[in-house]
């Protein structure tokens, strides 16, 4: 049986990371994490770049955490995930808007431009879509892509996401741009504050599936990176907004189609002890 919960990529040697420490300062280059060495912004002497409106950009490379099962390239170019495409349904739930400020890491922070930016997270209830074992398997809620503007932004409209059994609150992304006849493919996971959760999963529609039953320290996924990958949430509206910073290092390999997991082949159905971890 595959292990779909393993960290993406190796551990630098302390000659190489002694390397990096030289520099203008150390950092989490993506997918492979330097023990000891806290995130910091890869300023290489100089400022960071700006977006159009003048907000500091900061090149923060983060950690690449695993696919997992439930990734289906459906191809669906939108911002707003929260309705299923065939149906028109919309799924209730809080609404949270994900501004995603991509970059490459260079002389400078510069803005990633066309790159293809997907989300997909579980409902409410806890169930993703196009998911045989969840009974969801023609229907499209809660997935789309984006693909970044001349400032390297995208603007997702999607709810918080649910949770169930075996892992904390999640979102998953990835990230796909051309490099050369490769394609730069870079998967991860948000995740959110604990006391958030406990929060809005009082109210409906979430107060039928109750608290979440494992927090992030728990997380064996969120171990391995999770907390860089934390979502800071601002409240809007009936809602919340958030804006996150991701650079890729587009010198380094990546794990093609997210290295192990996803795709339709790899759905799996709950085990006995409930659904496996993703």
């Amino acid at each position: 049986m595959d292990n779909d919960d393993q960290f993406k990529g190796r551990i630098l040697t302390r000659r190489e990371a002694l390397a990096i420490m030289g520099g203008a300062g150390a950092t989490f280059l993506l997918g492979i994490p330097v023990l000891g060495i806290t995130n910091k912004n890869v300023s290489n002497g100089a400022t960071a770049a700006t977006d159009n409106k003048s907000n500091a950009r900061s090149c923060i490379a983060r950690p690449e955490l695993t696919e997992g099962p439930y990734f289906v390239d459906e191809h669906l170019n939108r911002s707003n995930i929260c309705s299923d495409p065939v149906s028109g349904a919309i799924k209730a739930g809080i609404p949270l808007e994900i501004i995603l400020n991509i970059s490459k890491i260079g002389d400078a922070c510069d803005p990633l431009e066309g790159a293809m930016v997907d989300i997909w997270h579980c409902d409410a209830s806890g169930l993703y879509s196009d998911v045989a074992s969840d009974r969801t398997g023609d229907q499209k809620f809660l997935r789309g892509y984006q693909t970044t503007d001349s400032a390297g932004v995208v603007k997702f409209q999607t709810i918080y996401p649910g949770w169930y059994r075996g892992r904390a609150v999640h979102i998953h992304f990835k990230i796909r741009t051309p490099v050369g006849k490769e394609t730069h493919d870079f998967t991860s996971q948000f995740f959110f504050d604990d006391a958030v959760s406990d929060k809005i999963y009082t109210k409906a529609p979430y107060v039928t599936n109750g608290l979440s039953e494992m927090k992030n320290a728990q997380d064996g996924i969120f171990q391995e990176g999770g907390k860089e990958l934390v979502l800071d949430l601002k409240p809007s509206g009936a809602g919340y907004t958030t804006t996150f910073n991701v650079a890729l290092d587009l010198t380094k390999p990546s794990n093609q189609n997210g290295g192990r997991g996803g795709g339709r082949g790899r759905q799996r159905p709950p085990s006995i002890f409930g659904r496996w971890g993703d």
